[in-house]
């Protein structure tokens, strides 16, 4: 097996795991917190924010960009070859879907609802702002970066010549 297919076989794991990641979010989770008080929500969330800002997380997020980005490269360089659609596919669903969505909306949510002080008296109000515009965005995240593991799967297997 070559190291580019290892690439691409790489990226449709980090791809689901992400998907997986925002999948608990999607069905449980935010299900979980909207039942919160405001006060009690924000600062659920807020932690979880804080938290979710370590090596793993972060080295998994960006190592899928990162890679998404330089398969796209050589599958546009390469794009006779069967896997390049597929691979391209892949990356610009991770890429646009998951990295765009996640640095263009989710994120700056997430620095406003950080900005709230739990406590104080509109709490109640940016939570309820907060899980009306994270949530839905945070489902596209969800299918996108799952239909990007299912797309580099299959460019995986055409490089391996399956």
């Amino acid at each position: 097996m070559s190291l580019a297919t290892l690439l691409i076989a790489g990226l449709a794991l980090s791809s689901a795991m992400l998907s997986g990641l925002f999948f608990v979010f999607s069905n449980f989770a935010m299900k979980a917190f909207s039942g919160l008080p405001g006060e009690s929500g924000v600062s659920a969330m807020q932690s979880i924010n804080r938290a979710i800002l370590n090596p793993g997380f972060l080295g998994l997020f960006v190592g899928t960009a990162a890679g998404s980005l330089a398969v796209l490269a050589v599958a546009i360089g390469h794009w006779q070859h069967p896997a390049s659609a597929w691979i391209a596919a892949g990356a610009l669903l991770c890429l646009v879907g998951c990295h765009l969505v996640t640095a263009g909306i989710n994120v700056p949510l997430n620095h406003r609802l950080d900005g709230v002080d739990a406590a104080g008296p509109d709490a109640a109000r940016a939570w309820g702002d907060y899980l009306a515009r994270w949530q839905p965005w945070n489902h596209v995240r969800t299918l996108v970066t799952l239909l990007a593991a299912a797309t580099y799967a299959i460019g995986a297997l055409k490089m391996a010549g399956a």
